[in-house]
């Protein structure tokens, strides 16, 4: 058996917590091992959970005293690119947190900067490891529901206003005049966004020809917390996801694969899905994941292909792009929300039905008549070049 892999993990705190889990259960299978952390402020042994290794702010100095070949990087979204570049230049490959940059320019700064390094770098889209999506795309190419009409995204979450306070980034665009961009479809539901535009073929930067945002907001925040977006692929699918953090009642998300003669249904945090045909009854299956950090074990180790390499994502990222330059989210009227006092959030009435009417539809709150939805309506169309 090969050795363990030295492994160092920039922010272990927040979504880190996950991280640190996940590191301590793979040194238990004797895949990798946990040989440094990158925090401001140390951590102790409870929350190292186990013994506590290096420690350092200084992610490049901790990469060389460790010597570690691959980087974990789970800070603040403003910081990845630059992270991962000082990670690239020590020679270590990386495992880089959704989303992986707060604009496509930073995007492109990081991929290619990786790429000039010669280091491979696996972003942190835990739902494109599941076993689910080649299974719905090989329903999809045997024509099971027929010719494919669209993708539709559903998210509907629920965030109480302390969420919005978990750090000084949390439900900003903009902070000291660096991009942050934390809304509800390029964070908390990224996946969502992500998973659909996957299911519709379109991952690459170039398989994106337009994308419409709406963007609103309940909660006293800069970003999004209700939006929705439309993108039309250069195959000429459209892919409509529609996202809340205010919703009435949690739910799982989901994305919905329309066709001419059925539908497939992928709930992808629990790597279930749907398939409702015509001719059949429903058939529910159920699916395996990779972890994306042993997918880079693999490849790093015996050249397994990366399942989300940057390329991968190039279509999420003109997402991201697009509600950077759109227009700030409509602060939504009062009338539009109320608070749950002893739950300490806001609820929008009817997101719910309408989140997953805009799955079902294809349509935007707009074109569902939500009535405070029109204002914050924004289009873009046309390649961005790198």
């Amino acid at each position: 058996m090969s050795a363990p892999v030295p492994v160092v993990l920039a922010g272990a705190r927040g979504h880190g917590r996950w991280h640190v889990a996940n590191l301590r259960r793979l040194e238990r299978t004797g895949l990798v091992r946990l040989a440094g952390i990158c925090e401001l402020n140390a951590l102790d042994e409870q929350e190292a959970q186990g013994p506590v290794p290096e420690q350092s702010a200084d992610l490049g100095a901790l990469l060389d005293t460790t010597g570690a070949r691959i980087a974990v990087i789970c800070t603040p979204i403003p910081t990845h690119t630059d992270l991962a570049l000082t990670a690239a230049r020590r020679g270590a490959h990386l495992l880089l947190e959704k989303p992986p940059a707060p604009s496509y320019a930073e995007f492109r700064r990081m991929a290619d900067g990786v790429a000039a390094a010669g280091t491979a770098c696996q972003i942190g889209f835990q739902s494109l490891g599941s076993h689910a999506v080649p299974a719905v795309l090989g329903l999809v190419a045997e024509g099971a529901i027929g010719d494919v009409t669209g993708v539709g995204g559903a998210g509907a979450w629920v965030r109480d206003e302390a969420y919005f306070r978990r750090s000084p980034w949390a439900g900003r665009r903009r902070m000291d005049g660096t991009d942050v961009v934390d809304g509800a479809l390029t964070n908390p539901l990224a996946h969502a966004v992500a998973t659909a535009l996957a299911l519709g073929g379109a991952t690459r930067a170039e398989d994106v020809t337009g994308i419409e945002t709406e963007l609103a907001r309940a909660n006293d925040i800069e970003a999004d917390d209700t939006s929705c977006v439309r993108i039309t692929t250069a195959a000429g699918r459209r892919i409509t996801v529609a996202a809340t953090l205010c919703a009435e009642r949690a739910a799982e998300p989901y994305v919905l694969v329309h066709g001419t003669r059925g539908r497939i249904t992928f709930w992808y945090k629990q790597d279930r899905v749907l398939l409702q045909r015509a001719g059949h009854g429903p058939e529910e299956f159920e699916h395996g994941r990779t972890d994306l950090l042993e997918n880079l074990v693999a490849h790093v180790s015996d050249g397994t292909g990366l399942l989300v390499p940057p390329e991968a994502t190039g279509a999420f990222m003109r997402v991201v792009e697009a509600i950077r330059r759109a227009p700030d989210p409509a602060a939504l009227p009062e009338a539009a929300w109320h608070r749950i006092d002893a739950e300490r959030r806001r609820v929008v009435p009817g997101v719910d039905r309408l989140v997953e009417a805009a799955a079902g539809t294809l349509s935007l709150y707009s074109e569902l008549g939500a009535p405070w939805a029109p204002a914050t309506r924004h289009s873009q169309e046309g390649a961005i070049t790198r």
